[in-house]
C-alpha cells in the first residue's frame, strides 16, 4: 500500500509550469535523428542548473553523447531508470506552441515532452526527499528513430553496464500495461541483371528482373501464411510484409533492376538469427532459379519483448498508477518497437512503457496533453519511491 503521505507530497512537488517549460525548451532545439548533439547539450544544461551532476557517455555517437544523471539516496536498493530519446524524425522542424491544454511541436509527442515529464518526477522526488533507498537514473539518447538510427547509441551503454535494475520509459502508450510485442527489421531487396537498360525490342537474352521480383513477391506471400501460424496472444502473430516494390523507368524499357522493400516482425520465441536466416535463404532461392543477382539491406531495429509481470517493477508501477490515475492498467500489447525491447532482450532488465495521452506521432502535427504529463511525472516519481524503496 502507497502511503497516502507520501502521494501528496510527490503530487505537490511536481510543477506543471516548471514541466512545461522544461518541455517547451527541449522541442524548441531542433534534433533529427543523428543530430541531437544541441537539444543533449540544452537538457544537460537545464540538468546543471538544477545542481544535478552531469555525466555525458558517447555510446559511439560523440557528436550528441547521451545525458545521465543519478539521484541517489546514499543507502543501498535497486536502480530504476527513467530513459527517453531526444531525437526526432527526419520531417519539417515545427516550434513549440501552447494550445489550449495542449503542447505543441516536433518532438512534443514522440518524446521530448515525455523527457521532460521523467525529469520532472526526478526533481520531485529530491525536492520532498522521497527516496529512502537506492536510486533513480535519468537518461536521455539519439538515433533511436529508424531508419537514420537503429538503437545504436543506447545499445551501446546498455552492452557496458549502464542501465538501471528496471526501466520506465515515457513512449505514449498510456491505456494498458504493454507486456509483450514482437521484434522489428526492415529489408530493401534489389534484383539486378547484367546488361543496362535498354528499349525493350532490342532486349538481350538475359532474366526478367521484373519476372523475378514476381517471384519474390509470390514467395513472400508463402512465407507470410507459414509465419502467420506462429501466434503469441498479446504480441500477434509473425509477419512479413512487401510495402514497396519499383522497377523500370518507362513503359517500353527492358529494366536491369527491380527492388522491393517491406519489414519483418517476429516473436519473442524466434531464436536470434533465424529471421534473417531465414529470408536470406528464400532470396538465395529466388536468385538461384530465375539467373539475377539478388542484394540485401536487412536491418535490425529491436528484438521482440516480454515482461516479467512477476517483477516487483509491475506490481509497484501498477499500484503507483492506480494512486495517481484511480486504476491498474489491463494487458495489452507493445505494437511498436521501443528501447524497452533492448533493455530486456540485451540486459533482461524489465522496461515499462508508459507516457501521456499524445498524438501526432510521426507527423508535422505532433501534442501532447500537458496535464497528462503531470500525471505521468506522478505515476514516475511515485513509482521510484515504492521500487527503489522496497
Amino acid at each position: 500500500m502507497i502511503p497516502s503521505d507520501l502521494a501528496d507530497r510527490i503530487g505537490k512537488a511536481v510543477s506543471r509550469e516548471r514541466l512545461l517549460d522544461t518541455a517547451t525548451r527541449l522541442i524548441d532545439v531542433p534534433s533529427p535523428t543523428g543530430s541531437a548533439g544541441a537539444v543533449s547539450d540544452a537538457l544537460a544544461d537545464i540538468l546543471r542548473s538544477d545542481g544535478f551532476a552531469v555525466r555525458r557517455e558517447a555510446g559511439g555517437h560523440p557528436d550528441a553523447p547521451a545525458v545521465l544523471a543519478t539521484l541517489d539516496s546514499g543507502k543501498p536498493g535497486r536502480t530504476l531508470q527513467f530513459n527517453g530519446h531526444l531525437d526526432v524524425v527526419h520531417l519539417p522542424y515545427v516550434p513549440a506552441k501552447l494550445d489550449g491544454g495542449r503542447l505543441l511541436g516536433s518532438g512534443s509527442c514522440d518524446m521530448k515532452a515525455g523527457v521532460a515529464a521523467s525529469y520532472e518526477a526526478v526533481r520531485a522526488l529530491r525536492d520532498v526527499g522521497a527516496l529512502t533507498s537506492g536510486s533513480d537514473l535519468f537518461s536521455a539518447n539519439d538515433l533511436h528513430e529508424a531508419p537514420w538510427g537503429f538503437g545504436q547509441q543506447l545499445n551501446s551503454l546498455i552492452r557496458a553496464g549502464i542501465h538501471g535494475d528496471a526501466v520506465l520509459i515515457p513512449e505514449s502508450i498510456r491505456g494498458h500495461l504493454p507486456v509483450a510485442g514482437r521484434g522489428s527489421a526492415t529489408w530493401k531487396v534489389y534484383v539486378r541483371r547484367a546488361g543496362p537498360p535498354i528499349h525493350e525490342v532490342y532486349r538481350p537474352d538475359e532474366p526478367s528482373v521484373i519476372a523475378a521480383g514476381a517471384e519474390l513477391v509470390t514467395r513472400l506471400a508463402k512465407l507470410h501464411i507459414e509465419l502467420s501460424k506462429s501466434v503469441d496472444p498479446i504480441a500477434g502473430a509473425e509477419s512479413v510484409f512487401i510495402g514497396q516494390i519499383h522497377s523500370g523507368e518507362i513503359f517500353n524499357q527492358y529494366p536491369q533492376e527491380c527492388w522491393l522493400e517491406g519489414t519483418r516482425r517476429w516473436l519473442h520465441t524466434t531464436p536470434a538469427g533465424v529471421p534473417e536466416g531465414q529470408f536470406r535463404a528464400l532470396l538465395a532461392g529466388v536468385e538461384r532459379d530465375f539467373g539475377v543477382t539478388i542484394a540485401c539491406d536487412f536491418r535490425y531495429i529491436r528484438e521482440a519483448f516480454k515482461l516479467d509481470l512477476a517483477h516487483p517493477l509491475v506490481g509497484a508501477f501498477q499500484e503507483c498508477h492506480a494512486t495517481v490515475s484511480g486504476e491498474k492498467l489491463p494487458e495489452g500489447p507493445k505494437m511498436f518497437v521501443d528501447d524497452g525491447n533492448s533493455f530486456w532482450k540485451m540486459a533482461d532488465v524489465p522496461a515499462i512503457t508508459h507516457g501521456p495521452l499524445a498524438g501526432g506521432a510521426h507527423t508535422v502535427d505532433e501534442w501532447v496533453d500537458v496535464d497528462d504529463l503531470v500525471r505521468v511525472a506522478k505515476v514516475y516519481a511515485l513509482t521510484a519511491a515504492a521500487y527503489c524503496g522496497s
